[in-house]
């Protein structure tokens, strides 16, 4: 279960007080409509104080969690990555970062671009007790990227940034975040949209000479095809008021996402990744795994196989076994 950091979570209270809940909630309710939709954006779809304050009630929790379930598996597959100086491109409000700044010790600054002058103005002041330098540039994503004079960053992330943009403007950032960083992770909705846009995104970084280092255990062509797709979810607690503003009832809430992460750096991936949640049943345990030869089955592991069934019945869907 992923929980807001303290500091953030009150920093979210505060701003979400600042507006009536009625309005927050149809604020919110809309924003969910347009997300839903699933289509390029020509203009910021977080355009006002009052959307912003909705998106960080809503929507920042969820993106926070599945960042923070990301980058742990990134971690996990690249030991030496220590990062100092980061990149978020298409920050948003913030919740990548926030995710980010959690997962590492000493990074020492955050460079937040965004289109949204709202979403922008609101993370510098959601992350301002996260502890890095905070350095803020609004300009739309997609285009010419604007030099910020500060040189190379040792990580640079974009997270449900993707499918606001068209085509061209995708690859754009994806190229961007490869200039930008020895180290890439992209994450997107955990919808089969969502998944083509990071499969297309698999394929520039590997263009580019990266090496993959999650979710994927190998460089193969993706061996889910028809109605299935790779994604994770990450289990998030919800506050009353998040539970209010999404007519909800229950205190958790599950966001899916997809990813993918790439980087320069020695990668040390696991054999395999579970693809869904694990089957326990009596005296054995089914897993769907992603293999490191490019395939992708089924296994049981039986209670006869003694410690292997003991970590088969720890074992999380979106985690590498093996």
């Amino acid at each position: 279960m992923y929980r807001l950091p303290a500091p953030l979570a009150a920093a979210i209270d505060a701003v979400v007080a600042e507006h009536p809940a009625s309005k927050v909630a149809a604020a919110a309710r809309s924003l969910s409509d347009r997300y839903l939709a699933d289509h390029a954006a020509t203009a910021p779809i977080i355009d006002s104080r009052l959307r912003a304050a909705a998106y960080v009630l809503t929507r920042m929790p969820a993106t926070y969690a599945a960042a923070r379930a990301a980058v742990e598996q990134v971690r996990l597959s690249v030991p030496d990555l220590d990062p100092r100086r980061v990149l978020d491109l298409g920050c948003g409000t913030g919740g990548v970062s926030a995710a980010v700044a959690d997962a590492f010790d000493g990074i020492d600054e955050l460079r937040l671009v965004d289109y949204s002058a709202d979403a922008l103005a609101l993370a510098q002041r959601l992350l301002a007790g996260a502890g890095p330098r905070l350095v803020a540039t609004q300009r739309r994503l997609g285009g010419n990227p604007v030099p910020d004079g500060g040189g190379a960053v040792d990580l640079a992330v974009c997270g449900f940034v993707l499918g606001e943009l068209d085509d061209a403007a995708r690859a754009a950032v994806v190229a961007e975040l490869v200039a930008a960083a020895p180290t890439v992770v992209v994450v997107e909705p955990g919808t089969p949209a969502g998944y083509r846009r990071i499969l297309a995104a698999r394929e520039q970084l590997l263009a580019a000479g990266l090496t993959l280092a999650a979710p994927c255990p190998h460089h193969e062509p993706c061996p889910l095809a028809g109605d299935d797709w790779c994604h994770a979810v990450a289990r998030l607690e919800r506050t009353v008021a998040h539970r209010e503003a999404k007519g909800g009832s229950r205190d958790y809430e599950d966001e899916k996402f997809s990813y993918v992460a790439a980087t320069r750096l020695p990668v040390a991936r696991p054999a395999a990744r579970v693809l869904r949640h694990p089957q326990i049943r009596p005296g054995h345990v089914r897993l769907e795994l992603c293999r490191a030869d490019g395939t992708a089955a089924g296994v049981t592991v039986s209670k006869k196989q003694g410690a292997e069934y003991k970590a088969a019945r720890r074992v999380a869907w979106g985690e590498g076994w093996g």
